[in-house]
């Protein structure tokens, strides 16, 4: 794709986006402006490799697409079939990978997997809680659970949810975490969330962090708005950025069932809602969950097939999500950090 647009493609690209055709249309013209076609998928075939970036100051190369395991670890496969996935990630150059305690029977599938390809993980995992007893209860289940002695990064889950009087506290649940890097037991230390990006710039500003990962896509940049909110700050500290929800997460906010549940974002925009996502200054990938092994296919093709948008591209973009917005709302909770 070359760097500038035909002026009449442009305005076209705009009009389709903003005009009656719809959010169906509007990303047909997308697509067909961007030159980001997915080609089908074909079985096992060689996608080629998944590119990757250093990580912020952590300064390790992570690929740009991490596995998020939970829609696999709370949805109806079984222990086996997650792991056979998460394996064939691994084994395809994917080496961020993403789990939690809460993610159903994702660390125990993951147990299966770390056996033989701990060396070639970046293995990231968190600990829901405002308290140091529940984060040790926690992480020291996880270590087992996983069969390993260490993880790579470990996040304080659910940042905006959290308080952080309690985390912040002396001897509390951060400085557990803090005692945590110094033994090894964990390599990095991050936060994690969808919502009130106030108590992110709050934790960011003890220098302490690492590495972050938040709801980003052209749709939540209108609501959450972490792009504009967090994400310089985070720049501005070198801190490793990882997006997620890039798809807008699953239809309706966080009501886990044993069921497969659509992602919030229609179809016809996962491809641009994955460029929009690895374009952000300071977003070094994107994490991204699977339900199966074409999915994450997919996504590995949705990567490596992600050029840069132009100016004309992105305002457009920005208007479609802005027109999304209301209907999606505050799903994941409050916006201020005082609610």
């Amino acid at each position: 794709m070359s760097e500038k647009n035909d002026p009449k493609q442009e305005s076209l690209s705009r009009r389709s986006f903003m005009g009656a055709g719809g959010a169906l249309v509007g990303a047909a013209a997308f697509g067909g402006l961007s030159g980001c076609s997915v080609p089908e998928l074909s079985g096992d075939d060689d996608l080629g490799t998944v590119p990757r970036r250093v990580l912020g100051r952590t300064g390790e190369e992570v690929s740009i697409l991490g596995v998020g395991t939970a829609d696999m670890g709370e949805g109806p496969p079984d222990a086996d079939e997650c792991a056979s996935v998460f394996a064939e990630a691994i084994d395809r150059g994917i080496n961020y990978i993403d789990t939690a305690r809460i993610y159903g029977n994702a660390e125990e599938a993951l147990a299966k997997v770390l056996k033989t390809r701990r060396d070639k993980t970046f293995l990231v995992t968190k600990c829901m809680t405002d308290t140091r007893k529940d984060a040790q209860e926690s992480f020291e289940t996880s270590l087992r659970t996983m069969g390993v002695d260490h993880v790579d990064l470990l996040h304080l889950h659910s940042t905006g949810d959290r308080d952080l009087d309690t985390v912040l506290a002396n001897n509390g649940m951060w400085d557990y975490f803090l005692d945590l890097k110094k033994q090894g037991k964990t390599r990095f230390l991050g936060i994690t969330g969808h919502n009130r990006p106030g108590k992110f710039l709050r934790m960011l500003d003890t220098k302490q962090v690492d590495v972050m990962m938040v709801a980003m896509n052209f749709v939540d940049q209108h609501i959450y708005g972490f792009e504009n909110k967090v994400l310089p700050r985070a720049r501005e500290l070198g801190v490793g950025v990882m997006a997620m929800k890039v798809f807008g997460g699953i239809r309706g906010g966080f009501n886990f069932v044993k069921v497969r549940r659509p992602s919030q974002m229609n179809q016809s925009f996962l491809s641009v809602a994955v460029r929009y996502a690895l374009n952000l200054d300071g977003v070094h990938g994107a994490v991204i969950g699977v339900h199966d092994s074409e999915e994450l296919r997919q996504n590995i093709r949705f990567v490596q097939n992600a050029p840069k948008l132009s100016e004309v591209e992105l305002e457009a973009l920005s208007d479609m999500g802005e027109r999304i917005a209301p209907d999606w709302g505050a799903r994941f909770g409050a916006v201020d950090a005082t609610a």
